[in-house]
This record gives structure tokens, sequence and C-alpha cells, in this order.
């Protein structure tokens, strides 16, 4: 696999990956997560302009993953990181992550920041292997704040979630 920019014409594409991998929420009756519309071409396209974007692509160059950054509080933040159910358990998620990690790093940012499910084995406890740890309530930034506020006007805290941080 190689992680690279990704492209304003592969947005299409990180759609049809968020929608595979929402069989994995189905599989533990998270349906309404796996139902989910992912973000729209309209969503998407700033992450991309901003070089906020990027994907994990097969030797044909057809992207299998990616991870999409906003900065938040002086940190690079996790907005989205999507591997495709065919190519998952392969190190492809870690990899995307492990490249924001250099990004942030080379942006003088302390470090990654993310919001997820705490009891998905493939998000907090993940998460934590990469190197994660979850934030305690009091060490929330604002724009950590602000983030869960719309997850949970979302409705995402129909399960609990917490906030991650990675030092870079």
């Amino acid at each position: 696999m190689r992680i690279r920019a990704a492209h304003l014409a592969e947005l299409t594409a990180l759609q049809d990956i968020e929608r595979a991998a929402g069989v994995w929420f189905r599989e533990i009756g998270m349906d309404p997560i796996a139902d989910d519309e992912p973000l729209s071409v309209t969503e998407l396209a700033p992450y991309v302009r901003a070089g906020l974007a990027w994907v994990a692509a097969r030797e044909d160059g057809r992207p299998v993953a990616y991870l999409i950054a906003d900065r938040v509080d002086g940190n690079l933040h996790v907005e989205q990181v999507t591997v495709h159910p065919d190519s998952a358990r392969r190190g492809v998620g870690r990899a995307l992550l492990e490249h924001a990690a250099e990004r942030a790093r080379g942006e003088g940012a302390a470090a990654l920041t993310l919001t997820t499910f705490t009891g998905v084995p493939w998000n907090a406890p993940y998460y934590g292997r990469c190197g994660f740890r979850v934030l305690a309530e009091c060490e929330l930034t604002p724009g950590l704040r602000e983030i869960r506020r719309a997850e949970a006007a979302h409705g995402l805290d129909r399960w609990p979630r917490c906030c991650m941080r990675r030092e870079v």
C-alpha cells in the first residue's frame, strides 16, 4: 500500500469505502452507524483542498482506505479513518495514522487527537494499541468539547464515546 494525498476525483470512492465499512457496525448491532451516510463530496472536498486527506492506495492507484483530519486547538485531529473491509486487519489504518502523526510533527503540532466509541474493538481499544490515551474530561480542549457537542447532537452518544490523544 502507498499512502498519498487524496484527489478530488476520488471522493466518491471514499464514500464507497465508508459505506462498505458499515458492515462492521451492523455486525455488533450498531445499525444506525452502519446506515449513516458518509460525508458528501461537498463536505469531503475541503479536506482534499487543505491537504488534510490521505488515502492508502493499491498498486493500481485505487484507494482502499482514507483518513481526513482537521486542525483543532493546535493539534491534528483525526476526523475519520476508514479501511475497506477487504483490506482490513493488514496495518492499513495504522499506516494512515502514522502518516498523520508525521504530518502533525512536521507542522509543529504536539499531538494527534480523535473521538471514538469506547466499546467498539476497532475504535478506542485499537487506538490505545496505536499509542492514543483516553482524555479525562478536565483535559478536553475547547475544540474537542465542541466536537463532542456536535457528535451528541448527531445522536452518536447513544453509545459511549471518548476523546483520545497521542503525542507526536
